[in-house]
């Protein structure tokens, strides 16, 4: 249990004509731990039973993770096996749905929790997730490589320079916006005192122009969900009132999650008194087709230069040797990749990634790319004892058979880690020198 925080006073006088009745078990849940969550990359779980207390319904391959697991310490971590993510964090990915096929904007995603679970839930025709900020968009670039999605754009961009360059881009778009962050106070109870009393409204202004610049890359008939990991009225209600104030083709619209209670008015509020986990707001908007030239998606394209034909034959060479089940589709100077099909033009556009960085050609030397091995399957493995899983991750050379040759992925019980390369009875190490530890 925890020691009751000093919680401001503007903050609790905010609340208590929201909770009435419920403000005495909202505060109270203050002395409760705070709870994680983990969603899982496959239906393989490669953590023991006991470290995990229950599903979490509304994610796909996700549970709630006991207090005391270490599984953001273990190689699994290293490999994508998993990722770790606050419960109620979950709920707004869950609520925007993507289909199969869409072109899905996450505007505000660092650290990556939502823009990888969206990746997950459907097979997706492209997903961009961008973060303004530049150090915390290259830890969302990470763990999009991380998670092994072949198909994401990952920029830092500013909401509006994106609207200039992408209207009615998009299917379903995600903002969760940057808010005070009340739903932080129990998990890092240090931002308590970052929080001030007029933070509301100065995020609430950034909120609604947030808003404003993802709905123009919204096409017509497309999903826009809004959430704030916060509980105060100006932040949540108010912020959507006032986009829909000004944004007549838009619709609250009901909806109903398996495991989240059902939404009859287009918003949720999960409270941790009430729902396991930290607290989120989630709203569900419904952009109108009232324009008929505004009802298809706008098709906007990227041009593919595709691999000249040597690079492209030394690369499915490659590929055969490795049993991998890919095609390098472009061709960026001496650097393969595999492309999604629908590309943004991304001219004047800071881009930290595109698509699934395969390998790069270095005269008639081909290294293939850290991120293709978290990515793809492949046949040609060298399975690693625990004991070596350490050593791997720290970069060290590891010995090998003597009849071991050339490029192999790194296996961890069934998980690859990188890459390394056999010759003379020693696996020279791949793993990236800025992820070694």
């Amino acid at each position: 249990m925890n020691n009751m925080p000093q919680l401001p006073d503007a903050f609790v006088q905010q609340l208590l004509p929201i909770l009435r009745e419920e403000s005495g078990a909202f505060f109270a849940s203050y002395l409760n731990d705070p709870l994680r969550g983990i969603r899982f990359r496959g239906e393989r779980i490669p953590l023991p039973a006991s470290e995990l207390t229950g599903k979490i319904p509304y994610a796909k391959n996700a549970y709630y993770l006991a207090p005391d697991s270490k599984a953001g310490m273990l190689p699994f971590h290293d490999a994508g096996a998993y990722y770790i993510q606050e419960p109620s964090a979950m709920a707004a990915a869950a609520v925007l749905q993507p289909q199969a096929g869409d072109r899905v904007l996450d505007l505000c995603a660092a650290p990556g929790g939502k823009s990888t679970q969206l990746a997950m839930s459907a097979s997706l025709g492209l997903l961009v997730a961008n973060e303004p900020i530049p150090s915390r968009a290259q830890i969302l670039s990470g763990n999009i490589e991380r998670m092994g999605i072949r198909n994401a754009v990952v920029t830092a961009a500013y909401p509006q320079q994106l609207a200039e360059k992408w209207p009615r881009f998009f299917d379903r778009i995600l903002v969760d916006a940057p808010c005070s962050g009340e739903g932080m106070f129990r998990r890092h109870p240090e931002t308590i005192a970052e929080w001030s009393a007029d933070a509301p409204e100065i995020c609430h202004h950034r909120q609604v122009e947030i808003l404003d610049a993802a709905a123009k890359m919204l096409r017509a008939g497309g999903y826009m969900v809004y959430s704030t990991c916060t509980f105060n009225w100006t932040e949540n209600e108010q912020s959507v009132s006032s986009f829909l104030q000004t944004h007549p083709n838009f619709r609250l619209s009901p909806f109903a999650i398996h495991g989240l209670p059902p939404s009859t008015d287009g918003t949720l509020r999960l409270w941790p008194h009430k729902f396991p986990g930290e607290g989120h707001f989630v709203a569900l908007l419904h952009k109108e087709d009232v324009l008929p030239e505004e009802r298809d998606a706008c098709l906007l394209n990227e041009p593919v230069f595709a691999p000249d034909k040597q690079s492209a034959a030394v690369f499915s060479a490659f590929a055969k040797e490795m049993g991998a089940d890919i095609t390098a589709n472009m061709q960026r100077g001496n650097r393969l990749f595999a492309m999604p099909a629908a590309m943004p033009p991304l001219s004047g556009i800071k881009t930290l990634r595109t698509g699934l960085h395969l390998a790069e050609l270095r005269g008639k030397n081909l290294f293939p790319d850290h991120a293709f091995a978290l990515s793809v399957a492949m046949s040609k493995k060298w399975a690693i004892h625990p004991d070596l899983a350490a050593a791997y991750l720290h970069g060290d050379t590891l010995n090998c058979p003597e009849s071991l040759r050339g490029y192999y992925a790194i296996d961890y019980c069934g998980f690859q880690l990188g890459f390394g390369k056999a010759s003379n009875g020693q696996m020279k190490n791949h793993y990236p020198k800025g992820l070694r530890y």
